[in-house]
């Protein structure tokens, strides 16, 4: 199996310098947490855009649309900022022969009591075993993209 992951940015990648919450989108986490815990199986990490997803727009959601067709990978996990990873998965679902997770976290990657570890795992195993489609892979459960809503109070997705 060969993975293709697109880092788009987001929380799971950023570095904090200051307690006024400065930051910068780092490198992927994903290659990160993939070598470490040793995964049997080829993947390909690219990073693009490199936002919070409240930053993103149609076109960069389009760019990430076009790379994912461009790729020669049927299994795709994009992670992504948690505040519009749906609005980038319903554009995804123009993408046809692919199965696609996005996953991400709420907490940065880089951070003790992150989920991104646990939410890359999951996604890890969802993108194997799911048929073709675009998916939402978030606090162990996976969603599909037009039933989910971020429960901003309670720190997690639910069903819409």
């Amino acid at each position: 199996m060969k993975l293709q992951i697109l880092a788009i940015g987001g929380t799971i990648d950023k570095v904090y310098f200051d307690a006024l919450s400065e930051y910068t989108i780092g490198a992927p986490a994903a290659t990160e947490i993939l070598q470490r815990v040793k995964v049997n199986f080829d993947y390909d990490v690219s990073q693009m855009i490199s936002k919070d997803s409240l930053e993103m727009t149609d076109a960069d959601r389009l760019e990430i649309l076009a790379a994912v067709q461009a790729h020669n990978a049927d299994k795709v996990i994009i992670t992504h900022g948690t505040d519009t990873m749906v609005d980038t998965g319903k554009v995804l679902k123009q993408a046809a022969g692919k199965t696609i997770v996005i996953m991400g976290a709420m907490q940065p990657a880089i951070m003790k009591l992150t989920d991104a570890d646990f939410n890359l795992g999951v996604a890890v195993a969802a993108v194997q075993a799911l048929p073709q489609g675009v998916y939402l892979c978030m606090n162990g459960r996976i969603y599909d993209v037009d039933k989910v809503v971020k429960n901003r109070a309670q720190g997690q997705f639910q069903d819409a």
